[in-house]
């Protein structure tokens, strides 16, 4: 950034220095005092004008790089949309096949639990004893 301020400060100066050189050459021609301050009040009038129109382009690419900078800046949250949205769309993948591994093991722990029931009231109920060995 300090190499870009150097360069427009040395601009600056330069358009100075080419002014004044103006100025010190038409001073110094053989003109009337008349004929010399219409032309320094013609020439400020360019010098003036020129200004504008510079001024003007900077203002111009100023807000062609603001635009750039929102278009860009655009770009960057669409695509952080797009991986939110598919980063949410993975985890609810996951969390509902935890569900259903959840569910599936809690139907072979009721199923087991039943037959374990079954197994001991059919034991209980039996007329023959346990033999233990």
């Amino acid at each position: 950034m300090a190499d870009n301020e150097s360069s427009i400060g040395g601009f600056g100066w330069f358009l100075a220095g080419l002014g004044l050189g103006a100025l010190v050459g038409v001073l110094y021609a053989p003109k009337s005092g008349r004929e010399t301050r219409d032309e320094l009040v013609a020439r400020s009038l360019e010098a003036r004008d020129r200004a504008n129109q510079l001024y003007n382009q900077g203002l111009e690419q100023a807000g062609q790089y603001v635009q750039q900078g929102k278009e860009t800046a655009g770009q960057y949250v669409d695509r952080g949309k797009e991986y939110y949205d598919k980063g949410r769309t993975q985890w609810s993948q996951y969390v509902d096949k935890g569900k259903d591994l959840v569910h599936t093991q809690a139907e072979a722990v009721a199923a087991a639990v039943d037959a374990g029931k079954d197994a001991y009231i059919k034991t209980a109920t039996s007329s023959d004893p346990v033999e233990n060995s």
